[in-house]
């Protein structure tokens, strides 16, 4: 029986990926060179398709990276020279914090217990800190950060650079890049593609601070921001890359382009609020994040009074996943991610299922 992922990654495959990956293999794609007229043309018709999706301004090259995992540290190695500043709620915005640590930056912090949110008006930029490192969807805890209060974050230290981590929202996020210096995101979420690509949203102003700090200090051997970015703009990468991952990303996305961004935003809020809905009116459900204003749009987390574990099990029997909680909340939770590959009659579907619990 086919199962129906509803899992926060890795997550349910986008329903015309199949289809895209035999035309890679047919194309016999898998074989070109990456220096290659061909595979220009690839790379630079997924960047363009990104740049209409996420409306992206020429001011900010897309790169392409292992995983959004290794955007942590080659933002860091770019654009941090001495301090850096993480909101911290939850295990991956606690990630991003240690890599700055890991690296001998001086990381600031102000954290909060997972399940809670920020706002702009609360948040004290240490003086010196070069770079505010933010996460708009705490994949462990569905805590989501309003992105209004993310460009209002930025106005009041227009000074600062900012880094915002989507890996779990995007393309739901409407980030205005007048304001967002660089951001990033891994394909296995709401892209609906297998793991193994990561892109990184990168501003001019991350890219001169890199080679300012280049000249003091070392900022990474492999896939540096100046390298990379000076093959971008000839539409390639410094190091062969994940052809297979690219060409899939540029179809995917150019699927999302024809359904419209802000259908694909309005669906997305469409199928949470139904989610929500039952969890409110469920005995034996309750959402983990309190305050609405902070609720994710894209990874929903109910506590559970039943260990989660036979919740997990008895779904999977009626053909469909779903995650468990993240760390100490792995059996007392359950996340529910809602991306784009997973439909409102697939949520109807695991609601009247998880109902008769």
């Amino acid at each position: 029986m086919p199962l129906t992922f509803f899992t926060p990654g890795p997550a349910q495959l986008y329903p015309t990926f199949e289809k895209h990956l035999q035309t890679f293999v047919a194309d016999q794609l898998g074989a070109i060179s990456h220096r290659s007229q061909q595979y220009r043309n690839l790379h630079k018709f997924t960047v363009d398709q990104l740049r209409t999706l996420l409306n992206v301004p020429e001011t900010h090259a897309i790169l392409f990276l292992g995983s959004a995992s290794e955007a942590w540290e080659r933002i860091l190695f770019s654009c941090v020279e001495l301090e850096s500043f993480h909101l911290v709620n939850g295990s991956f915005s606690k990630k991003f914090y240690d890599y700055s640590s890991a690296l001998n930056k001086y990381a600031h912090k102000f954290e909060k217990p997972m399940g809670q949110g920020f706002s702009a008006s609360e948040i004290d930029v240490p003086e010196y800190a070069e770079l505010i490192a933010v996460t708009h969807n705490e994949t462990s805890s569905g805590v989501q950060m309003p992105v209004s209060e993310i460009h209002k974050l930025k106005q009041r230290n227009p000074d600062k650079l900012i880094a915002v981590d989507m890996v779990s929202s995007a393309p739901y996020p409407d980030l205005d890049y007048n304001l967002i210096d660089t951001a990033f995101f891994s394909v296995q979420k709401a892209f609906g593609l297998p793991a193994g690509l990561g892109v990184w949203i990168v501003s001019e102003k991350c890219l001169a601070k890199a080679q300012t700090i280049k000249k003091q200090y070392s900022i990474g051997a492999h896939n540096d921001l100046p390298t990379l970015w000076k093959n971008a703009l000839n539409n390639e990468t410094p190091a062969t890359p994940n052809v297979m991952g690219i060409y899939l990303l540029g179809k995917i996305a150019e699927d999302f382009n024809a359904i419209g961004v802000q259908t694909i935003r309005k669906q997305t809020e469409q199928k949470a609020a139904a989610i929500y809905k039952f969890i409110d009116r469920t005995a034996g459900f309750t959402p983990f994040v309190k305050e609405k204003a902070f609720r994710s749009q894209t990874v929903i987390v109910t506590d559970t009074e039943q260990p989660s574990s036979d919740i997990i099990k008895s779904i999977k029997d009626k053909g469909m996943v779903i995650g468990s909680g993240y760390g100490e909340f792995k059996n007392s939770q359950l996340r529910i991610a809602n991306f784009p590959a997973t439909s409102s009659e697939d949520v109807e579907k695991l609601l009247f299922e998880l109902g008769k619990i």
